[in-house]
């Protein structure tokens, strides 16, 4: 994919950034072009060379729809996640790494639940801070929002699914049942 200079971009796991040039550099084999983007959220600068684009998850903003269907998903009532923290750890830092805001919104609505359960490790706080800023950044950048109310929006989508959960009936694992003392 193409981005023309000026126009808005997601780079996985930084978030919104403008391509800000386009330049051509000589390199040993030849020359390369390469994208200059701005990140929004720190002001900092990346070079992205423009046949690696796809490789890195450069991408456009999501769309209106996108959003609807991401809203969506945040308050289905839904939550598949491994109960073994190094797995999850695994899983969810998998899906960061994808730079679908899809992907992302799995790991905040997990996590988010997970957190309303226990205390998360450093780690994983980190993950979950990370993955509402992405979520809602963009968001906010796609519908041209607040980060305030589409944070707002974000929380009421998660208490959707949190509150489905309580409804639902409790069930134990397979082979928990009573012990016996035979």
């Amino acid at each position: 994919m193409d981005f023309q200079v000026g126009r808005k971009v997601i780079y996985p796991n930084h978030g919104v950034g403008v391509v800000e040039s386009i330049q051509t550099r000589p390199t040993p084999t030849g020359k390369i072009s390469l994208y200059q983007l701005r990140i929004l959220s720190n002001d900092s600068r990346v070079w992205v060379p423009q046949q690696n684009a796809d490789g890195v998850g450069l991408r456009s903003v999501i769309t209106a729809a996108d959003v609807h269907k991401i809203m969506n998903l945040l308050a289905d009532g839904n939550i598949d996640q491994h109960s073994n923290w190094k797995g999850r750890f695994k899983e969810n830092s998998d899906k960061m790494r994808t730079g679908s805001l899809f992907e992302v919104a799995i790991v905040l609505k997990g996590l988010t639940y997970l957190s309303r359960r226990k205390a998360l490790s450093f780690r994983e706080k980190r993950m979950l801070e990370r993955a509402k800023f992405l979520l809602v950044s963009e968001i906010a950048e796609a519908e041209d929002k607040t980060r305030t109310a589409v944070e707002e929006r974000v929380d009421k989508a998660l208490e959707k699914t949190f509150g489905a959960i309580a409804q639902k009936p409790t069930q134990r694992p397979v082979g928990l049942g009573k012990r016996s003392n035979a």
